[in-house]
């Protein structure tokens, strides 16, 4: 009697819901993204680190303060440009290579950056950081995409943006305490170290596709892809949402939300670090609830995102009604709220995916991606100059009004925007 063969079960992208996932691959499934959301926990680190240690570094490397400014804007505009190249780079010779080879560019930044003995040393390390971070959340998302079932595809999206923001709470004082230690130096050269791990185990453990998954078909010419989607009028209202709902976001976390707090409503250091806490805890814990309710309660993305956006206007317009004896407990519960509605913007990322062909699906992410990241930067500028005078002489609330007022308006024309885009089948088509 002939032996019977047992032949692995062949796997089509986007055709497995739920517990579906065959054995075969589940553990290798899970190996990636392990690996994978420490590249986005590290790129994180990386994006924040020079906060803490920055009067180290004008004191070690002579820098004024528009100078530490530049070094901290040199990662974003590198990591926002090279988002196209990274998506084409991506679809055609895959995350595992790309992200292997991006990765050990970081590092190189990183060892380039603890050597500086000047600004054009520390400036060349963050562009090279820039770049070796591009694609470690969109090469993530590129992998998650054809190793887990499209059902779980805005949970584990939201789960490895949640792990990155350990990364940015690294980069705060654990960074701080290590630099302390050993140095800001030396702490970098261990982070390069860590990330060229990291780099390495990627490139070991992860594979472009499972075993008995047919490659997707690729385009003769790349260009082709980006000009579709370009000309597309769902990528450019999707990109206006990443732009305004992040950008406003990062904008308040990473700056505007201490003035506001401190010279508007009178609170102090510690108190108003606290309510940032509390605004990222808000951030965290939407990620999760955002993509179970997309991918298995309302198996829908549009119809997540765009009442989070609406929510997100009226916790804005409420700042309006603020004054110094607002309640500490309601200033904790809308920052919390405002961390909690912003979350679910990141599901555009499967949104936009799930609406263009697969061959063009990372190009699309990178795309968005783009302009979320040049969001932050640019509206972190502009609402300064919304500010009425010098943030330190202000001494109410209602100097910081004007940033509120355009929050609103761009986060209302961005929904305005995003009414018109369908919403993505993929889920109730692959539940029928």
């Amino acid at each position: 009697m002939m032996p019977i063969r047992k032949h692995k079960k062949q796997v089509r992208p986007g055709t497995l819901v739920g517990s579906d996932l065959p054995k075969f691959h589940a553990a290798r499934a899970w190996a990636i993204f392990a690996v994978a959301a420490s590249g986005f926990l590290l790129s994180m680190f990386f994006r924040v680190s020079t906060a803490v240690i920055s009067p180290s570094l004008a004191r070690d490397l002579t820098l004024t303060s528009d100078q530490l400014g530049e070094l901290s804007a040199a990662f974003f505009y590198a990591f926002a440009l090279f988002q196209i190249p990274a998506g084409i780079a991506l679809d055609r010779i895959g995350p595992r290579r790309t992200m292997g080879l991006l990765g050990l560019t970081g590092s190189a930044g990183a060892a380039a950056f603890a050597m500086a003995e000047g600004f054009s040393g520390a400036f060349t390390g963050r562009i090279l950081l820039g770049v070796g971070m591009s694609c470690n959340l969109m090469g993530a998302l590129t992998l998650f995409s054809v190793w887990f079932p499209i059902n779980r595809f805005a949970f584990l999206s939201g789960i490895v943006v949640a792990i990155g923001m350990l990364g940015s709470m690294l980069g705060a004082t654990p960074l701080a305490a290590i630099s302390l230690a050993i140095g800001w130096r030396a702490a970098f050269f261990v982070f390069a170290a860590v990330n060229t791990l990291q780099a390495v185990l990627l490139f070991l453990v992860a594979r472009d596709r499972p075993a008995g998954m047919p490659a997707a078909a690729r385009m003769k010419n790349p260009f082709r892809g980006i000009s579709k989607v370009f000309l597309s009028y769902n990528y450019w209202a999707m990109s206006a949402v990443g732009f305004f709902r992040y950008g406003f976001f990062a904008a308040i976390q990473s700056l505007w939300a201490g003035p506001f707090l401190m010279q508007g409503l009178g609170m102090d250091a510690i108190s108003a670090g606290n309510v940032l806490i509390t605004l990222s805890l808000g951030f965290i814990a939407g990620l999760p609830v955002s993509g179970i309710l997309s991918d298995r309660i309302l198996k829908s993305r549009k119809n997540v995102i765009l009442p989070s956006l609406l929510a997100l206007f009226l916790i804005i317009i409420s700042f309006l009604a603020w004054d110094k004896n607002t309640a500490i407990w309601l200033i904790h519960a809308t920052f919390f709220l405002l961390g909690f509605a912003a979350a679910p913007g990141q599901i555009i990322f499967a949104h936009i995916k799930e609406l263009v062909p697969e061959e063009m699906s990372s190009t699309s992410m990178t795309g968005v991606n783009l302009f979320t990241m040049l969001g932050a930067g640019f509206l972190t500028q502009v609402l300064g100059t919304l500010v009425e005078g010098d943030p330190s002489s202000i001494t109410d609330p209602s100097g910081f009004r004007f940033i509120w007022y355009a929050g609103a308006a761009s986060l209302l024309a961005a929904s305005a925007l995003y009414v018109k885009v369908p919403d993505s089948k993929a889920l109730k088509r692959k539940s029928s």
